[in-house]
């Protein structure tokens, strides 16, 4: 499979390794200082491009992916809240294709599959309050994280006591996450349902940036076979 990448930093240069590990080819690399290549016969050679970069720049990248015809398999995160709506039209009715994830560790798909399990019985026990806390290198700029939201979303969306999530929340109709940004951590997510009885803890630690990137490759040989807006619940079946 040709592949390009968007983004040429940490999590760039892992993909484009484990990429080359599993046979691929890298047609076509894109940072901030060659942007005119976008347009180049190389970039549209290829059949997915990843892309890993900043909240403000991510969007714009897709625009110019598509403009070429090529997919897009993306780990941004931060530019749902201004452009989600047009990337559902543009996936939907307009034919694009984008595989988003906030997090592309196989380790986080199966702790999302726990936490919403968990979530459904802990609806039944209104004695346990439930809190997250997410920590990551001091270089993410957006937060809480894209998992974290992702994580809460599905909370909320099955315990009836919570109505949103929200940060330095002290309302219990609303499920606080605390950010922590220090060295470089690639990712710590914790949920905690505590009580006056016990306290139900749940976390998944990511050892390094592999997972992420694994994850990402892996995602990108899903898209090459499919269409639309794909998410990680459509290549894992939990």
């Amino acid at each position: 499979m040709k592949l390009a990448l968007i983004g040429y930093g940490k999590m760039g240069h892992m993909i484009e390794q484990i990429a080359r590990e599993r046979g691929h080819e890298i047609v076509s690399i894109i940072d901030i200082d060659n942007q005119d290549d976008f347009d180049s016969d190389a970039f549209a050679s290829a059949d997915v491009a990843i892309e890993f970069t900043s909240p403000q720049a991510a969007f714009g990248n897709y625009l110019k992916a598509w403009e070429q015809g090529v997919k897009v398999v993306s780990g941004s995160t931060g530019w749902m809240k201004d452009h989600g709506d047009e990337v559902r039209r543009l996936c939907t009715d307009g034919g694009r294709t984008l595989f988003w994830a906030s997090n592309f560790s196989i380790g986080v798909a199966i702790f999302s599959a726990v936490n919403r399990y968990l979530a459904n019985i802990m609806n039944q026990f209104a004695q346990y309050d439930v809190e997250m806390e997410e920590t990551h290198h001091v270089h993410k700029l957006d937060h809480p994280s894209g998992t974290a939201i992702t994580l809460a979303d599905e909370i909320v969306e099955r315990l009836d006591r919570k109505t949103a999530w929200a940060e330095d929340t002290t309302d219990p109709s609303l499920l606080r996450i605390d950010h922590i940004r220090r060295g470089e951590v690639p990712g710590i997510h914790t949920i905690r349902y505590d009580s006056d009885a016990d306290c139900i803890t749940i976390s998944h630690d990511a050892h390094s940036r592999r997972g992420f990137a694994l994850g990402a490759v892996l995602a990108a040989e899903f898209t090459a076979q499919h269409d639309g807006l794909l998410t990680i619940s459509d290549m894992f079946k939990f």
